[in-house]
Order: structure tokens, then sequence, then C-alpha cells
């Protein structure tokens, strides 16, 4: 009865160590703003970063994004905000901080003129590739002869006999 009574006060005590530190975990974590603390704000950092690509996730904006560098910088955007910075002087910083890959559409500039033309040039280089190869095939049907009779009774005995030419 004893052993029994032990394993079912460890139980209790898991249960008990799980709990608090579940607590403790809780009252760690950072609670996010609340958006109607500053609606003006908030409505000013989504259209921002609806703008604006997440770091992490790459095929996400950065309002939409959940990763722990994605709260980050939009902590950053709110406070440039807060500073009365402009959404252009916001978006010039982070280009300068991070590099054009953080917008969603990036300016046209040398830099970015694959990114903006690549696809195009790649649709163009396709097309020609294809109008280049449908024309040699043309040619080379072009150039090919029928059979005469002769030839195609010499093809019909080689076929008949399993003979190699």
């Amino acid at each position: 009865m004893s052993t029994n009574f032990l394993g079912i006060k460890r139980l209790m005590q898991g249960v008990l160590f799980l709990l608090a530190a579940a607590a403790a975990a809780t009252a760690q974590s950072k609670e996010a703003e609340l958006s109607a603390k500053e609606p003006l704000i908030e409505q000013r950092l989504i259209h921002i970063s609806e703008e604006l690509r997440c770091l992490v996730c790459q095929n996400e904006s950065l309002a939409s994004s959940r990763a722990e560098l994605a709260n980050d910088l939009r902590e950053e955007v709110r406070l440039l905000i807060r500073q009365d910075k402009s959404d252009a002087a916001i978006k010039a910083y982070l280009v300068e901080r991070y590099g054009d890959f953080v917008l969603y559409r990036p300016e046209v500039k040398p830099l970015t003129w694959l990114l903006w033309f690549g696809p195009f040039a790649l649709l163009l280089c396709g097309v020609v590739g294809m109008v280049l190869y449908v024309r040699q095939r043309q040619a080379v049907q072009k150039l090919a002869q029928p059979l005469s009779e002769k030839e195609r009774d010499q093809v019909r005995v080689l076929l008949k006999n399993g003979e190699s030419p």
C-alpha cells in the first residue's frame, strides 16, 4: 500500500511541477500590444507591413507572418511611426538595413532589373527557342524525300528475311 501511495505522490508532484512551469512560462511571455490603444498607428502599421516581406517566411507579408523576427520588425515599424516618420522614410530605412528584398514591390533600378524583367526575358527566350526548333524540324522534314518503289521493295524483302542492310 505504501508503494502505491508513493507512486501517486510522485505523479501529483510531477503534475504540480508541470503546472508551475506552464504558469512561469505564461508569466514571462510578452503580451502583444492591443491595437485598440492606438488605432491610427495600427492602421498605418498594417498598411506598411502589407507591402513588406517577412525575412524569415519570404513568401508572406510582414502583416501575415507569425515569425518572431516579423514581430520584432512590426515593433520597429511601430516605433518609427511613433517618431512621425513617413511611410516612404520607414521603407527607405528598412531597405537600407535589410536590402531591397524586404519590399514586395522593389523599385525599378539597375540593381533590380533582373527581378523585374527576368521572367519576361526567360519567357521571350523560350518563345524564340521554340520558334527556332519548329523551323528546324520543318526544314528537316522538307529535306526528307519519300522512298521510291524500288527502295520500298528492298525494305520489304529485308524485313521479310530478317536481314540487316
